[in-house]
């Protein structure tokens, strides 16, 4: 019979494409004026799918839940995922970190493809559709652009985002509705997220520091931080100063660690390795090398590599003296302290930690509590950093509700 989706992101595509190949009639609603928005801005960064580093290490990325999000992964994972691209005509590359691409760094052509091959399935896609909620009778309540809308469907898919990017779609207005029927959600938390620095009487960087360095990259720098079990985690990339803090890749790929202590005890301090390809003795010979006429600033440059932003933290959190003493220096230049006091908000993330409780799921991710209902990609209770993790278990939590949707309707004789 028929099932409806909710949300036309990664994971209810995926959905409507795994029930339909199943026999169902399906209908997409999506609120926005087309699908597949958050997927077309993932591709402004050349989309990048999936990751082909080793299945425990991949597992090992979406913490917590991994015992939740494997067997899922086991459906639909890395290698699935891109022998699915290559049968939309679309093939991949490897990238130097191991991440995987479109071969021409575009989602839009993967995104055409996709939809055709759905709409040929027989899947019909409704936009301009903002759902709100059941009426008294179980039908689905839209609002259109005609006006308030009802549908009736013999099984639900939500696959609605989180709460990251509203603009595009992801506002988590779904949350009350759930929570009204008893469905146990998370709180919404940003994740993959920059944050605030703070120091003691000041809340963000100077003036100075804001106006000289917000918007440039710091480059060749490592992060370390302790996770809540007291694991220290270092990785090594670069980020972004912003106008209130920092944010970019190595940023993300600690940020569940510094939300979390950042909840727990009010702040977290993120330690930077200015010099991560120089060890700290190399580093205090270098320094303490006879300065001449050189200032400070040449110094740093000529013995350390350390100009420009780099300098600038330094100076940013040092005290001047600390600048006279080699081994205080190079110490600090291999472990520079920076505090953070709070994550930047939900709407501004590039995803969503909390939503929906997989204990609330059985293994179709059927809410148990409302049989025919299902839930799938973000507005689960899961997260991980960016690098292609996030699309994938996207894909596979859509394709195990999709078909777990239509076997539902089997044993329930509606098919």
């Amino acid at each position: 019979m028929k099932i409806a989706i909710i949300g036309g992101g990664p994971a209810g595509l995926m959905a409507a494409e795994s029930a339909g190949a199943a026999g169902a009639h399906v209908d997409l609603y999506d609120s926005m004026a087309s699908v597949g928005r958050k997927f077309l801005l993932a591709g402004k960064g050349g989309l990048n799918l999936t990751h082909v580093e080793p299945s425990e290490s991949f597992l090992a990325r979406y913490g917590a839940r991994r015992p939740q999000i494997a067997p899922l992964l086991a459906s639909f994972g890395q290698e699935e995922l891109r022998a699915w691209a290559k049968g939309l005509g679309v093939e991949t590359f490897v990238g130097t970190s191991g991440r995987v691409f479109p071969a021409d760094l575009k989602a839009a052509p993967l995104l055409r493809a996709w939809l055709r091959r759905l709409r040929q399935a027989g899947v019909t896609v409704h936009v301009r559709h903002r759902w709100r909620g059941w009426d008294g009778q179980g039908a689905l309540r839209f609002t259109t652009q005609q006006g308030p809308r009802t549908v009736q469907a013999d099984a639900v898919i939500l696959a609605l985002g989180g709460g990251s990017w509203p603009k595009l779609g992801s506002d988590g207005a779904w949350v009350p509705l759930l929570a009204g029927r008893g469905v146990p959600i998370v709180p919404l938390r940003p994740a993959n997220c920059g944050f605030d620095v703070g120091a003691v009487g000041r809340i963000g960087w100077t003036d100075h520091f804001r106006a000289k360095f917000a918007g440039q990259p710091v480059k060749a720098v490592a992060v370390t931080v302790r996770n809540v079990d007291g694991v220290e985690l270092r990785h090594q990339g670069e980020f972004v100063v912003t106008e209130t803090g920092v944010e970019g890749g190595v940023i993300y790929a600690v940020s569940a660690s510094l939300r979390d202590e950042i909840q727990a005890k009010g702040g977290a301090t993120l330690s930077l390795d200015l010099a991560p390809d120089r060890d700290l003795p190399r580093l205090i010979r270098d320094l303490s090398q006879p300065r001449g006429p050189r200032t400070v600033t040449k110094q740093l440059q000529s013995r350390a590599g350390i100009a420009g932003v780099k300098a600038g933290l330094l100076r940013e959190v040092l005290p001047k003296q600390d600048f006279a003493d080699p081994a205080r220096l190079a110490a600090s230049i291999k472990a520079l302290p920076l505090r953070l006091i709070a994550a930047r908000p939900l709407a501004e993330a590039i995803s969503t930690a909390g939503g929906v409780a997989f204990e609330a799921l059985d293994k179709r991710l059927m809410v148990r509590a409302i049989p025919g209902l299902f839930c799938a990609g973000e507005m689960l209770d899961w997260e991980a950093p960016t690098g292609g993790y996030l699309l994938t278990a996207c894909f596979a939590t859509g394709l195990v509700a999709g078909a777990g949707a239509a076997a539902w309707l089997r044993s329930s004789r509606k098919m």
